[in-house]
């Protein structure tokens, strides 16, 4: 630092044409600007100007050396202005993981209508319900539903979610109304396999119940369960975003509604912590949480 600060008083001093001009520009004070001088020329064992009480002048190297330090200078506050630019406008490369339906659905027309907002960006999305590893897979930023446990990322809640007990009409007709977790039949539950050992939590003043489901249909992804839901498969628990339109149709209707908790649960955006978080995270997550507020899928 002291080598740069060298340059930049020598370069003060000639541009400003004087020890006291220059002392002015920087802040300093005559004598500060003087030793600067003084140590740079006893760096580099040559005279880079000649000074009298009246003028200065640059010697054959002092000129030489000054334009050097003007480049150099002019560099430095370039890649400065770089680095301020990637923190107040999104540009460069964003990786961000997202859930395949909510990604498809909701999320991806929010993203054409960002990037065609900054035309210096690149997002590659990656699409996947599995938990992925934001700093060993290398994103940005990801996308995950649910309760969140407990983690070392930044977050912010992007959208509420809610999630649904579904089934048809047509299977309460056969087999009667669901109004507890015992009125499940096991076999006929839809499991999402990304839950922890293939079970159902529900909760209601305090009564915990966990059903242990082993439908003859088992999926990874929340559409494939509601469509098989719809179609009269059995029971599925999916997310509101999901199964928004077939409620709308009357395709599946709730129930045990009071048995789940969805008090804790949302659509968060994770990201490492910074003090200095980027431009391209930070104004794609605040656009995305804005695009979803109000939320779209709930009527």
């Amino acid at each position: 630092m002291e080598r740069f600060s060298g340059l930049e008083t020598f370069v003060a001093v000639v541009e400003e044409g004087s020890f006291t001009a220059a002392a002015g520009v920087l802040g300093v004070s005559k004598s500060y600007v003087s030793k600067q001088v003084t140590a740079l020329e006893d760096r580099l064992g040559a005279r880079l100007m000649n000074r009298t009480t009246r003028s200065l002048s640059l010697t054959s190297a002092g000129r030489a050396f000054f334009e050097r330090c003007k480049q150099i200078l002019a560099e430095v506050d370039e890649a400065e202005r770089a680095v301020t630019q990637l923190q107040t406008e999104p540009r460069g490369l964003l990786r961000a993981s997202v859930p395949v339906t909510f990604g498809v659905r909701w999320l991806s027309p929010i993203v054409a209508e960002f990037l065609a907002l900054h035309e210096e960006l690149e997002i590659d999305l990656h699409f996947s319900d599995r938990k992925v590893d934001l700093v060993d897979e290398g994103y940005d930023l990801v996308i995950r539903i649910g309760v969140l446990d407990d983690s070392s990322f930044a977050f912010k809640v992007i959208a509420p979610v809610q999630t649904l007990c579904c089934v048809t009409p047509d299977y309460l007709a056969a087999h009667g109304p669901i109004e507890s977790p015992e009125d499940l039949i096991p076999e006929d539950c839809l499991p999402y396999v990304y839950q922890s050992a293939m079970a159902w939590h529900f909760e209601r003043d305090g009564v915990e119940r966990h059903v242990r489901v082993r439908g003859r249909l088992r999926a990874n992804n929340g559409e494939a369960l509601a469509e098989a839901c719809a179609r009269g498969q059995g029971v599925a628990l999916l997310p509101d975003f999901i199964a928004a339109p077939y409620l709308r149709e009357g395709a599946i209707v709730p129930v045990l509604h009071d048995w789940i908790d969805n008090d804790r649960r949302a659509v968060s955006a994770l990201y490492p912590h910074s003090r200095h978080l980027s431009a391209k995270v930070r104004q794609f997550v605040d656009f995305v949480a804005d695009r979803l507020d109000p939320c779209p899928w709930v009527d």
